[in-house]
């Protein structure tokens, strides 16, 4: 399986869901593109998400700061956001985008839609979307063989 949809009517839905999604990459890690509106809740679920892994900082949109991070939990999550960046300055983070996407850690990349195609091709692609009365869907979708046991976890 290399796609997964969740609708969840509640924060408690996404609460089990983010957990489910921290159980799941705790042990290799993944790096993540996230897509959706502005205040669709691409940081409200990077910031359940690093709850269950037990991250203690307070978890922040990284709009002004292009990348936060965070290494008091289960593995270390880092959080970039792409939307202020224009063509140059992606291109000033290609090599950390890269980098971060190495070794034993969770990487989310909001706005991933601004990386011009410079992001590891073995990733998780998360779309948030919402409904008129609040309720969120989450389309996971598995890019790259490396991914699709994470997949196949959410959908058990």
């Amino acid at each position: 399986m290399t796609n997964y949809i969740k609708k969840c009517f509640s924060i408690d839905d996404t609460k089990e869901l983010a957990a489910k999604f921290a159980n799941a990459t705790k042990d290799c890690g993944c790096f993540v593109n996230l897509f959706g509106d502005i205040g669709a809740g691409k940081t409200a679920f990077v910031r359940l998400v690093a709850e269950a892994l037990d991250i203690k900082e307070k978890v922040t949109s990284p709009s002004f700061t292009i990348l936060n991070e965070y290494h008091t939990g289960e593995i270390p999550i880092y959080h970039f956001d792409l939307y202020r960046l224009e063509n140059v300055g992606i291109k000033t983070i290609t090599d950390e985008l890269r980098e971060y996407s190495e070794g034993k850690c969770l990487t989310f990349v909001e706005w991933a839609e601004f990386s011009q195609g410079e992001v590891p091709f073995d990733r998780i692609e998360i779309n948030v979307t919402y409904d008129d009365n609040d309720n969120r869907c989450y389309e996971f979708k598995a890019i790259g063989n490396k991914n699709k046991n994470i997949i196949s976890m959410l959908s058990n």
